[in-house]
């Protein structure tokens, strides 16, 4: 089994997305840092909402990507202030990062 890791990301779409589906407003997206072009990362997204995704929603998430966390890995979160050419007031963005592996042991 390889013990490649990858990492997670998960942030708050302040303006919804464009991929891999179109969102009208806030939503929650995680995605797999992996090889590759980022237009072909693993991606899950949550319906509109600013609700931070729970614990167990972003397990859920993970594992229908094909990951899991890696041993002992756990969420860490940082803020940082959204930028400045976006069409609303600059605000905190919260994002997430956590060390995940694949659930088949394959590698990017």
């Amino acid at each position: 089994m390889s013990k490649q890791i990858f990492g997670a990301q998960i942030s708050l779409r302040c303006c919804g997305t464009t991929t891999p589906e179109v969102t009208a407003g806030p939503c929650w997206q995680v995605f797999v840092a992996m090889s590759g072009r980022v237009s072909e990362w693993p991606a899950y997204t949550w319906p509109t909402s600013s609700d931070i995704p729970t614990p167990d929603q972003r397990l859920e998430a993970l594992s229908e990507l094909g990951f899991a966390l890696a041993e002992g890995a756990e969420w860490e979160w940082t803020e940082d202030t959204g930028p400045e050419y976006h069409p609303h007031p600059v605000r905190v963005a919260l994002l997430g990062a956590v060390k995940v592996r694949s659930l088949d042991g394959s590698a990017a």
